[in-house]
């Protein structure tokens, strides 16, 4: 991995820790990785099922449908179902081992698929049946190694620095969500799909190696709770008790639910904008740049104070920007309003992880972050499902549209159901975690 320099004292403090620094950038690489294959698949089902004709009779009526975008919205089923089955296991799980074996194990076997599927394209032996299916064994990892990840994080730095911390996890995400999708697009318009897998295969390298020279070895903070029904229960009263943390995860659901545009991308840019492959991955790269901007400027704020209101204001703004992305046709203003979801969903997001995490014990975070997981991956993959069958049906603008609108008036919806969200600020958030203290949580 390389030895690398500690930052001075102050800005991206969480950097001066040497476990997190390996981390922080065995992840990057990484997600590098994850994020071409995330837009490579899409593109894959889109080109293997092109030229397909399906149709719905209706009443004695035969309605035409977009294959295409059946197809789409199939990869967001393939990837919700295995969250939802294993969610709450990997969060217990992560409660209950040690989180950085589990780590190994899951990057491992992510890694193992990866190269399944380059092995099966190089061999032009893929079919859109063997992408769901990989594409669903990736996710289950996913149920497994996200709740540890994020729950050994806190680990790693001291309380002061987490919040550093968890913005830096978000800029990673950010820079690579811009690199990986423009560097598959470029590899789609060029190369066969499998060179896409095959490199993320090899991505996971860098992570497995961090993992494997962290000085951090100590097991979870519960070894004492079995991996049994009584202990998933507890996870889930904690959070359905905790008005706060479960206030930020209907909020996260419903939004992703409903302004699901990414998965429409390849059919914006092809159909809609005729940019084809190399603008599908520039496109795909929008949100992303957003959301770098957004991540690096509050990565270098010490705090934001009224979180509630703009976490609430950030969500609308999102909603807002699909609504108009859907109406464009435009790569320009394509670009722009993407971006502009990428930026505000960002800032949500910063907001969400720091209260969660702040609020929750540490014997209880991996159930926490699985219960989240459900929500978190689950309203993004089940909108992607949404999404094709909106657009096979009615369009791809109307889709989007429709989604971003539904977006604004369900944020107006939880304000008013949530008032204390709505009101939630830094101080608010010291009181809670008194409270929760002093209450033995």
């Amino acid at each position: 991995m390389g030895r690398m320099p500690a930052p001075p004292p102050g800005r991206f403090a969480a950097l001066r820790h040497r476990d997190y620094r390996l981390i922080w950038a065995g992840n990057f690489i990484s997600i590098i990785g994850s994020q071409m294959q995330f837009v490579a698949i899409n593109w894959h089902v889109y080109t293997l099922l092109q030229g397909t004709q399906l149709s719905l009779n209706l009443f004695g009526h035969e309605i035409a449908l977009n294959s295409e975008a059946l197809g789409l919205g199939g990869v967001g089923l393939a990837r919700i179902v295995p969250i939802m089955i294993f969610a709450l296991v990997g969060g217990t799980l992560a409660d209950i081992v040690n989180r950085r074996k589990l780590l190994l194990i899951t990057n491992t076997a992510s890694a193992g698929f990866a190269a399944l599927l380059a092995a099966l394209s190089f061999a032009q032996r893929d079919t859109v049946w063997a992408v769901y299916l990989l594409t669903a064994a990736g996710a289950a990892t996913t149920a497994f190694s996200g709740p540890a990840f994020q729950s050994i994080v806190p680990n790693l730095v001291p309380k002061e620095d987490l919040t550093n911390a968890i913005s830096l996890n978000s800029l990673v995400r950010q820079v690579a969500t811009i690199l990986g999708p423009a560097a598959a697009g470029v590899i789609l318009a060029a190369a066969n799909v499998g060179w896409v897998y095959a490199l993320n295969a090899a991505s996971f390298v860098a992570i497995v190696a961090a993992l494997a020279l962290i000085r951090y070895r100590s097991g979870p903070a519960a070894r004492d709770t079995g991996l049994g029904w009584a202990a998933i229960v507890e996870g889930w009263r904690f959070v359905r008790g905790a008005r706060i943390i479960w206030g930020t995860m209907m909020l996260d659901f419903f939004a992703t639910l409903f302004s699901s545009a990414r998965t429409l991308l390849p059919l914006v840019a092809d159909q809609v904008l005729g940019m084809g492959a190399q603008g599908y991955g520039l496109l795909s790269s929008a949100d992303a740049i957003g959301s770098l901007l957004a991540g690096t400027v509050i990565s270098l704020r010490k705090d934001i104070y009224r979180q509630g209101a703009v976490l609430l204001g950030s969500v609308a703004v999102y909603g807002l920007a699909t609504a108009l992305f859907g109406v464009s046709t435009s790569f320009v203003l394509s670009f722009l309003f993407f971006a502009v979801v990428g930026a505000s969903d960002t800032i949500s997001t910063i907001i969400r992880q720091t209260v969660r995490q702040m609020m929750t014990p540490d014997r209880l975070r991996g159930r926490m972050t699985g219960i989240n997981q459900i929500f978190f991956m689950g309203g993004p993959q089940l909108g992607e499902m949404e999404a094709g069958a909106v657009a096979a049906a009615f369009g791809v603008p109307f889709a989007i549209v429709s989604g971003g609108l539904a977006t604004v008036a369900m944020t107006g919806y939880i304000a008013w159901r949530y008032p204390r969200l709505r009101q939630y600020t830094s101080a608010t958030m010291a009181e809670d975690q008194a409270r929760l203290a002093q209450a033995g949580a």
